[in-house]
Order: structure tokens, then sequence, then C-alpha cells
């Protein structure tokens, strides 16, 4: 083989372990920094419940007041999850749905506009949230994650996994 191609080669490689040893940092701050911004933005649901209320009844959501709490309540708890990257990925699929919820109910202009204007839909203020939930979804909590050291305590301790299922 050519020498250069061989070299490039090893080059690549090294290129790639320094890249792929930053995808569990990236995926933590990721977590914990959009986590937290979850988790502020339930706990502000909480503290002004009755506007949260008002402004579900203006948008026709049914139950506005049951939605409401309900909506606090996974944001909060859903940040609390990804921050720890406990059940990341579990929690990442009504956290998904919820921001689909908030396209179709409070930015449908925006969600309407995505092919035409697509700096509306990508600006608006779901487009994050919906990011970051389809992000871990798909990638996962990564190595720093609280759902990588229980898996690995199983593996290590096969009975009580067992014995948790039973």
């Amino acid at each position: 083989m050519n020498p250069l191609i061989q070299k490039a080669g090893v080059a690549y490689g090294w290129f790639l372990s320094a890249v792929n040893s930053l995808q569990s940092p990236f995926l933590l701050a990721i977590r914990v920094y959009w986590g937290w911004l979850f988790l502020q933005s339930g706990i502000g649901k909480f503290g002004h419940i009755e506007k949260v209320v008002a402004f579900f009844t203006d948008l026709g959501i049914p139950a506005p007041t049951l939605n409401a709490y309900f909506n606090a309540s996974l944001e909060t708890v859903g940040g609390i999850l990804l921050i720890l990257g406990l059940a990341s990925r579990l929690i990442s699929v009504p956290l998904l749905i919820n921001m689909i919820v908030a396209y179709v109910t409070a930015d449908r202009e925006a969600l309407t506009s995505f092919f035409s204007e697509s700096g509306k839909f990508f600006g608006a203020d779901p487009f994050p949230f919906l990011l970051v939930s389809l992000l871990i979804l798909i990638f996962g909590p990564g190595k720093l994650s609280v759902d990588t050291l229980s898996a690995a305590y199983l593996k290590k301790h096969p009975r009580v996994a067992v014995a948790a299922a039973t």
C-alpha cells in the first residue's frame, strides 16, 4: 500500500478517536444546559399557573387547568431527569411530543412556514427544546449519565436485574 495513503489512514484514525471522545461530554453539556432550561420553564409555569391556564384557554387546549399542571410537571421532572441522565431516552419522548404540540397550538405560523420560510420554524421558541429532545432520543445520554452507571451496575450484578424484574 502507498505509504502516503497509510499515513492518511492513521491520521484519520487519530482524528476519529479524538472527535469520538468528545461525544459524551457534548451530550452531558446538552443535557445539563437544556435540562436546566426545561426545569426552569416547568418551575416558572408552576409559579404562574393561572397565566398558563389562561394562555391554554386562549389557545383552545382542552382541559386547560389539567394540561397546564401536566405541562409544568413534565417540564420540571423532564428537566431533572435530563440533567441526571436518568431515563433520558424515555423522558425525551413526552418532551418531544410536548414541543410538537407547542408548535401545533402556540406556534402554528412557524410550523406552517417550515418549507416557505424555514427561519420562522427554526427561530420559534419550541425548536431548540424539540431538537434537544430528538438528539437525546436518538443518541442517548452518553457515558456520563446515571443511565450508563445503572446499566453497568446491572451488567455486573445480573441477579439484581432479575430480582427487580420479578
